[in-house]
């Protein structure tokens, strides 16, 4: 098996993010867990919106900054997004309950993955966000065999 690694794409604008968050959703399924880093503001909720559009959500999509989680319930499939960027203490992870939410009929996308990252399950797949003169950079990478399918049903869309 060859884990797709560090896959760059450049995104001009919001329309462009959302576009590859609804390709990579095409290869999204139940019981996946995908990371998503970036500095504040490079896009990382336009990239979620993107993502429950091409799931067919076309309700609101906030971020969840201060909530710690959004979910969303799309057909059978529980979407759940995540932001710790609040969270100082990995150990603020046991008093929240959240360990409940990983499960087979969910998708768990997580911001700032890495202040949890003890905590988590494995990453599926793994998404970063840059600031890039005319717009922004997309780097995706495979961390698992279901990260791995599920980018290569997307990689047309990603292009």
């Amino acid at each position: 098996m060859t884990i797709i690694e560090g896959q760059r794409i450049v995104l001009p604008d919001a329309t462009a993010t959302v576009a590859a968050g609804a390709a990579i959703a095409t290869g999204l399924r139940g019981g996946m867990v995908v990371g998503l880093t970036g500095e504040l503001g490079a896009g990382k909720t336009t990239l979620v919106r993107g993502m429950l559009r091409g799931l067919g959500w076309t309700d609101s999509v906030k971020s969840p900054t201060y909530t710690l989680v959004e979910h969303y319930a799309i057909s059978s499939l529980y979407f759940y997004h995540f932001d710790f960027y609040r969270f100082s203490e990995p150990d603020e992870w046991e008093s929240t309950g959240f360990s409940e939410y990983f499960r087979p009929d969910a998708v768990c996308v997580i911001e700032w993955p890495e202040r949890v990252a003890a905590w988590l399950p494995q990453i599926d797949i793994s998404l970063t966000l840059e600031h890039a003169p005319g717009g922004r950079t997309l780097q995706f990478a495979a961390r698992t065999e279901a990260g791995n399918e599920c980018l290569a049903i997307c990689a047309a869309g990603l292009r």
